[in-house]
């Protein structure tokens, strides 16, 4: 990462407009700092991508969105970028962010960054409208930065997922584990689909209750985890349940879309978090009793 990073550093030089993929489920979990101050060093304009659109709520991305393209020097969009005509899109959207380049004479540099299994080669596949890029269902895929040229106006860099030295907030990381954005090594799977689960039972308990054929009253995420396992009768050499296999079934029906539409965090819900932590370090006491 240290080595990407100081690539990454370099190359910025070189270029007009960043393109940040994200994670549309966790746009914000997923927004590296890194890049953002990379960025804002050599003062480049940003196309934020909310790629998965397919797989998030709707009214939340648009959220987002709204979100994102009121702030300086950065422009949203949300799409799929398996989907040729969506991808198709992204070129002349950069070129008002960088209006002085986009000729023959003056090609538009684009940097196609972002953390981990959020689409960034897919991306550059369905640019190119060939495989250039390794594309797969496992974080930190591409190794390398590539280079390549659209056509004569346009050259596009795809750079390996650049993540950042410490996940400053633990819920990020839970999120970025369920999206799949950490790998399985990073973390327990047992512990992300149980923080999967409380979210998913307050915030779309109609969609648990549709898969899951349960009452979520009174429930939590390691419960969740637990009737799922005595539904589907997962057990381990026919005794006790096999709660690990339950889990993995949790995060793999959100992660493909099994589940529906749905979304780890809203504008909304980021602020209130931001808010508790704030609130937390103003006033520690409270916070310990409130763990205790």
């Amino acid at each position: 990462m240290t080595s990407a990073r100081r690539k990454a550093a370099e190359t910025m030089a070189r270029i007009d407009v960043v393109i940040e993929v994200l994670d549309a489920r966790v746009p914000e979990a997923g927004s590296n700092p890194l890049i953002r101050e990379l960025r804002l060093h050599r003062q480049r304009p940003c196309l934020k991508v909310l790629n998965k659109t397919d797989l998030a709520d709707p009214v939340v991305t648009q959220a987002w969105l709204d979100h994102f393209n009121q702030q300086e020097g950065v422009h949203a969009v949300a799409l799929s970028c398996k989907k040729a005509g969506d991808a198709a899109k992204i070129p002349k959207l950069c070129l008002p962010l960088a209006p002085q380049r986009g000729t023959t004479l003056k090609p538009l540099r684009i940097m196609i960054m972002g953390i981990p299994n959020v689409g960034k080669s897919t991306l550059m596949n369905t640019l190119l409208k060939r495989r250039v890029a390794a594309v797969g269902d496992e974080p930190a895929i591409t190794k390398n930065q590539q280079s390549f040229n659209l056509d004569d106006r346009t050259t596009l860099i795809d750079t390996p997922g650049l993540m950042w030295p410490k996940i400053e907030y633990p819920s990020d990381g839970m999120m970025l584990a369920a999206s799949h954005s950490i790998g399985r090594n990073a973390i327990i799977d047992d512990e992300v689909a149980a923080f999967l689960g409380d979210i998913l039972i307050e915030r779309y308990p109609l969609l648990v209750q549709q898969r899951y054929k349960c009452d979520t009253t009174n429930m939590d995420g390691v419960g969740l985890v637990e009737h799922i396992a005595q539904l589907r009768g997962f057990r381990i050499r026919g005794k006790e349940f096999d709660f690990e296999k339950a889990a993995m079934m949790l995060l793999q029906d959100f992660r493909t879309g099994t589940l529906g539409r749905i979304s780890l965090e809203s504008p909304q819900s980021r602020a209130s978090m931001m808010q508790t932590i704030l609130d937390s370090a103003y006033n520690p006491l409270s916070s310990d009793t409130e763990h205790r």
